[in-house]
């Protein structure tokens, strides 16, 4: 028994030993990794947690008209790292500062719109986005998407993060942005990016859409509302299992050609012919006779609307290459009338 405890302590001894070494070498390579606990550039080639494995593989950009539906997904992980994004938040004003720069390297023209919105929770400060593409012609194609996160109860402000909810349409018009900013079409392209959509704290015509009203307001006043010819909207399309159907409160001939093109394409199976009725941005144009649609997907019964399980794992490049790439053949069409 004696020498089995002098042989026991002997090898508890060096294990000791190899868990002291191992240990001063986990301390000498913990101050590098707190070196970069910021977030990296987007597309830097700095080291940064990678996101989740995105299963739904986008196609080539040359198979959608040139929209990247991977570098989509990379733009709605970059949103999701930001943490919640409700309208007025420290983390809200991260991301505008994202948006400016990235629209700033595309080379688009952005005119931003700061703004205070009277709440149910107070005075809030709000930044709308429009990035100007030149056209040839009077007359003017206005897409949009909103960009923050629901905020409306504790529970959202702290664990919502919106990616597909806020973060896959605005990395869709983001995506756009870069292919659209440097060409010139026919007809101007404005590409917009609303604060305030979500409800501060329950949804109403007056606790709701506050980037959209304010923008439509300060167009019509400068009159350029009424240069717009079409407006597309797109909220909630990044969905892994989405489903998009045809908004009955929307412009017919626009929901028409929307999804013309989609079924051309061959996405029927994700631009569905049933109907939905939804509440959102086009509203605030639709009231003041701009002819308009929403593309969005069945929220109320993707089992993660407004809950914290919209996370990054939901998303799909594949689902925002198609989405994208009806965007861009029917801005096409629209060019062509």
């Amino acid at each position: 028994m004696h020498c089995l405890v002098r042989n026991f302590s002997q090898v508890a001894s060096l294990i000791f030993l190899l868990f002291s070494v191992s240990l001063v070498g986990c301390q000498a390579g913990g101050s590098d990794s707190s070196s970069s606990t910021g977030q990296p550039p987007f597309m830097s080639k700095a080291a940064a947690p990678p996101p989740p494995p995105n299963s739904d593989d986008a196609p080539p950009p040359d198979k959608t008209g040139g929209f990247d539906g991977q570098r989509a997904y990379e733009l709605v992980a970059k949103q999701v790292s930001f943490g919640p994004r409700p309208s007025g938040s420290p983390a809200i004003a991260k991301l505008q500062d994202f948006l400016q720069s990235e629209l700033k390297s595309y080379g688009c023209t952005v005119d931003t719109d700061s703004f205070g919105a009277d709440t149910p929770v107070g005075r809030v400060s709000m930044k709308n986005f429009l990035a100007k593409i030149p056209g040839e012609k009077p007359g003017v194609i206005l897409l949009g998407t909103h960009y923050d996160t629901a905020g409306m109860t504790q529970l959202l402000k702290d664990k919502f993060v919106g990616a597909d909810d806020g973060g896959s349409s605005t990395a869709l018009m983001l995506e756009l942005a870069r292919l659209l900013c440097p060409q010139k079409g026919k007809y101007a392209v404005w590409i917009a990016f609303f604060d305030g959509e979500e409800a501060m704290r329950q949804w109403s015509n007056a606790d709701s859409r506050y980037g959209s009203r304010q923008m439509a307001a300060k167009l019509a006043a400068s009159g350029d509302l009424k240069k717009i010819k079409a407006f597309l909207l797109a909220d909630i399309v990044g969905g892994r299992n989405g489903r998009i159907l045809r908004d009955s409160t929307s412009t017919p001939a626009l929901v028409d050609l929307v999804w013309n093109t989609a079924h051309k394409l061959g996405y029927s199976a994700l631009f569905l012919n049933e109907e939905t009725a939804p509440q959102d941005d086009h509203d605030s144009f639709l009231a003041r006779g701009v002819p308009s649609v929403d593309v969005i997907a069945d929220f109320i019964n993707n089992g993660y609307w407004h809950t914290p399980e919209d996370n990054l794992d939901k998303i799909s490049a594949k689902t925002l290459a198609h989405v994208g790439h009806v965007f861009l053949e029917s801005v096409k069409e629209l060019q062509s009338r």
